[in-house]
C-alpha cells in the first residue's frame, strides 16, 4: 500500500490538461478561464454621479447660497453645456457629471423653488462623484486560470467583454460494476441493492466543472465490463465503481488490463478507500473506486475532485483543508489515514460512533471529514486538527 499522498501525485501524473474553448459571456459560469481577459474601456467611462442631486462648481458651494439651475442630467442623457459660477444641473446617480462642475449637492440639502435651489446650512462635504476609471481602466486584466464567480462574470460585462477562452469540461465516464445493482426507480431482487454511488460522485463532478456521462451497470462478467468501457470511449476520466478489489468477483482490473491500462497502483493506506486504483486506459485517465458508498464518495473528494481541477488548468492541489478544534476525546489511530465522518459545531469537531464505509445516512448528515494521520495518537477535546468540509 502507498500513502494518500502519493497516490495523490500518480493521480496528478494522470492529468492532462483541457483545451481552451471560446464561449459566450452568459455560458461562462463556473468555467475556468484560461486566458487573461482584457478591459475595453475604462470603468466609469465618465465622472458620474454618486447620487442624486445637483451638479455645481465646488467653489460655489456655502451655506444659504443660491444657484440656478440651468438643466438636467441622467443616466445616460448628459446635459452638453457646462456649468458655470453661479449654476447648477439637476443631476441623478450614474450620469455623466457636466463640464465645469466638480461636485454633487446631495438633494437633501437642497430647497428648490423653480430654477433657483437654496442650499441649506448643514451641507454634506462629499463631492459625490465617481472619478473616470475610478473602477478599472481601459487594458486591466482579468488573471487566469480563475473559476468564474457570479462577480467575475459582471466584471467580465462591464469590461466590455462578450466572450472568453475557457477550459473545456472534462468528460467523466461512471461506470458502476455489479450483479447486486439496480438503477433507482427499479424493483430489486431480494439480493440486490439500489445503485447509489453513481449519482453522489455524478453530482461532485459536475460541480467541479466535468460533463459526466452515466453509463449503464457493468455485470459481474468480463463481456459486461468490456461493453462499459467501449461505452466509456472518449472519455477524459473513466471512473468505475466497485469491482477493484481482489475477490473472485472483481473483474475490474483483470479486464482494464487486457485492454491495455497503464496502471499507476493499486491499494492505499487510506480508511476508508483502501482498494482504489488508478492509472491511463489509452487516452482517458481511469480511477477505479471502492464499491461500498462512503468509501467510493470519500475517495472521490480526495482523489477524482482534485484530478478534475488539474485538469481544468487549476493546478494540482489536494482537497482544502481547514483546522478546528476537538469537541470531545478521540483514541488513537491505526495504520490507515482515516478520513472519519464528523460534525462541526460551536464546541468542535465530533466525529459519528459509526465510521462503517456503507452508512449513507451518517455521511448524509456529517459536515466534515476529520484527518486522522497513520498512527495519530489519541487526541484530547480542544486540540486543534485538521478537516475537509463536505
Amino acid at each position: 500500500m502507498i500513502s494518500v499522498d502519493e497516490a495523490l501525485a500518480h493521480v496528478f501524473a494522470l492529468s492532462r490538461p483541457m483545451p481552451a474553448e471560446t464561449v459566450p459571456l452568459a455560458e461562462a459560469a463556473g468555467r475556468v478561464l484560461l486566458d487573461p481577459a482584457t478591459a475595453l474601456r475604462d470603468q466609469p467611462p465618465f465622472a458620474a454621479s454618486a447620487m442624486d442631486g445637483y451638479a455645481v462648481r465646488d467653489q460655489d458651494v456655502s451655506s444659504g447660497a443660491t444657484l440656478t439651475v440651468i438643466g438636467e442630467a441622467a443616466a445616460g442623457h448628459r446635459f452638453a453645456a457646462a456649468v458655470g459660477p453661479g449654476q447648477a444641473v439637476r443631476i441623478f446617480t450614474g450620469a455623466p457629471v457636466p463640464d465645469g462642475a466638480d461636485r454633487v449637492v446631495i438633494q437633501e440639502d437642497v430647497k428648490r423653488d423653480g430654477d433657483t435651489i437654496t442650499l441649506t446650512d448643514d451641507l454634506d462635504t462629499a463631492r459625490h462623484i465617481r472619478p473616470a476609471g475610478g473602477d478599472f481602466t481601459a487594458g486591466a486584466e482579468m488573471p487566469a486560470p480563475k473559476r468564474l464567480r457570479p462577480a467575475d462574470l459582471a466584471l467580465l460585462a462591464a469590461m466590455n467583454v462578450a466572450e472568453v477562452a475557457v477550459a473545456r469540461r472534462p468528460v467523466v465516464a461512471l461506470i458502476a460494476t455489479g450483479d447486486e445493482l439496480v438503477m433507482p426507480g427499479e424493483t430489486p431482487s431480494p439480493d440486490q441493492i439500489i445503485a447509489s454511488n453513481s449519482f453522489g460522485l455524478k453530482a461532485m463532478a459536475e460541480a467541479a466543472g466535468a460533463e459526466v456521462r452515466l453509463l449503464p451497470i457493468a455485470r459481474d462478467s468480463e463481456a459486461s465490463l468490456r461493453i462499459g468501457f467501449d461505452l466509456a470511449a472518449g472519455a477524459d476520466l473513466i471512473v468505475t465503481i466497485g469491482g477493484a478489489s481482489v475477490g473472485d468477483h472483481d473483474l475490474v482490473a483483470p479486464v482494464a488490463d487486457a485492454l491495455g491500462m497503464e496502471r499507476s497502483f493499486y491499494k492505499i493506506a487510506m480508511r476508508p478507500g483502501k482498494p482504489l486504483m488508478a492509472g491511463r486506459l489509452g487516452d482517458s485517465a481511469m480511477l477505479g473506486l471502492p464499491g461500498n458508498p462512503v468509501s467510493s464518495m470519500v475517495c472521490g473528494t480526495i482523489f477524482m475532485i482534485p484530478l478534475i481541477q488539474a485538469m481544468l488548468g487549476l493546478g494540482c492541489h489536494r482537497a482544502p483543508r481547514k483546522q478546528a478544534p476537538l469537541a470531545v476525546d478521540i483514541a488513537t489511530n491505526g495504520p490507515r489515514e482515516h478520513y472519519m465522518r464528523a460534525t462541526l459545531g460551536p464546541d468542535g469537531l465530533t466525529p459519528f460512533d459509526r465510521q462503517d464505509s456503507s452508512l449513507l445516512s451518517v455521511l448524509g448528515v456529517a459536515d466534515a471529514l476529520l484527518i486522522r494521520p497513520v498512527g495519530d495518537g489519541a487526541r484530547k477535546a480542544g486540540e486543534v486538527t485538521d478537516y475537509i468540509p463536505i
